[in-house]
């Protein structure tokens, strides 16, 4: 293919890495990958400026717009994102979130340049504004990050099923693997080596109760009927954590219940391989990169039947999935997880279910998937 500029249209990708700033992130490197001569510029509306190591391409341009104050953020970024766009007119942008469609859609409508966005989870979900779903329908092609973000979408937008592809989220391996339970953090949390422990990492917001870990809580009792010496962890911080304090204390489980708070990049994986199943029986989740970095330490895990999570556990394949709204049945199957008795042998099997999950969602996939879906897009543009 002749040299092609893409504009890749970020919320940020340096610093603080959630879920959308890891797919955004995996996303530039697998298409600079793919097209290393070609010219790129990459838009940040939250990054201040970027990072040393950001890119090895030359031909990579980074425009930063998190210095400007937050009330006026919105309106400037799309301003230099339809003024870059005029002046350098790319062969494709992608806007990696569904609220900058928006800008997309006007430039598309001027000049005709392609655009491509991503659908997450909730953000897609129930989409209230106007102009949002009318560039929805406009996109060249929408990619989904899970076969229930894509079902959503095409059933509340009725947008054509033709251009909503899947690209499931992938993550680091490298970052994750089995190991022992760290003696420190056995020490710092007071914990027998033996002992089990149930884990959750998740943000403790308001608006994100949906992870699951209420549920957990709730069948707290039931679980330590069979298994008197469980203990709970819930790594992450945030502004529901106060509730989450008065819950436990209501349900007398101070004494088995630790909320960890942030967890560290560096300490993530000693979490995981602290536990004996990872537990989030989410109902909202648009995919969840947690679960695969939990099944690359070799652990059990669980979620919720009723979102993304079916995605990454390939329909039960990899874990264990189970009604979120059913306390009796995440109790039971946490129990039998953790007595050995759940009836799918692959989640006792750390070595092997590391590498179906590395084979399954690992960075060659994603960019071979991604790849072909470009290849289509070029091909059917020199059809035209």
């Amino acid at each position: 293919m002749a040299q092609t500029t893409f504009h890749l249209w970020f919320p940020n990708i340096f610093g603080f890495k959630g879920g959308i700033q890891t797919y955004c992130a995996f996303l530039l490197e697998a298409i600079q990958n793919l097209y290393p001569s070609n010219r790129y510029g990459i838009f940040l509306k939250h990054d201040k400026y970027p990072s040393l190591n950001g890119s090895n391409l030359i031909s990579t341009e980074f425009h930063c717009a998190g210095f400007i104050p937050l009330p006026l953020r919105t309106p400037a970024f799309a301003a230099q994102l339809l003024v870059w766009g005029f002046w350098q007119r790319p062969n494709l942008v992608i806007a990696s979130h569904l609220n900058f469609t928006v800008a997309a859609y006007w430039l598309k409508r001027f000049t005709n340049i392609p655009y491509w966005t991503v659908a997450y989870g909730i953000e897609a979900w129930d989409i209230k504004k106007t102009s949002v779903k009318n560039a929805l329908h406009h996109a060249d092609l929408i990619l989904a990050i899970s076969s229930y973000t894509r079902d959503r979408l095409l059933l509340e937008q009725n947008l054509d099923p033709n251009k909503v592809f899947l690209l499931p989220c992938q993550f680091e391996p490298s970052r994750f693997q089995p190991a022992p339970k760290a003696k420190y953090l056995l020490k710092q949390l007071s914990l027998r080596p033996e002992q089990p422990v149930i884990l959750t990492v998740a943000r403790l917001a308001d608006a994100e109760r949906f992870k699951g870990y209420d549920q957990i809580l709730k069948a707290l009792p039931h679980i330590r009927k069979h298994i008197p010496d469980v203990h709970y962890i819930i790594a992450g911080k945030g502004s529901d954590r106060p509730r989450i304090e008065q819950l436990i204390a209501q349900l007398g489980l101070q004494d088995c219940v630790t909320l960890a708070g942030f967890v560290p990049d560096e300490q993530l994986c000693d979490y995981y391989n602290l536990c004996d199943v990872f537990a989030m029986p989410s109902k909202k989740e648009g995919f969840g990169i947690v679960y695969l970095e939990a099944m690359a330490c070799g652990k059990p895990v669980l979620g919720g039947n009723q979102d993304g999570a079916v995605d990454a556990l390939c329909n039960g394949e990899l874990g264990a999935l189970v009604n979120p709204d059913d306390i009796e049945e995440i109790s039971q199957a946490i129990i039998q997880i953790l007595q050995g008795t759940y009836p799918n042998p692959l989640i006792y099997q750390a070595e092997t279910l590391r590498q179906k999950v590395i084979d399954t969602f690992g960075f060659e996939r994603f960019q071979e998937t991604l790849s072909n879906y470009l290849d289509r897009h070029f091909q059917s543009l020199k059809n035209n």
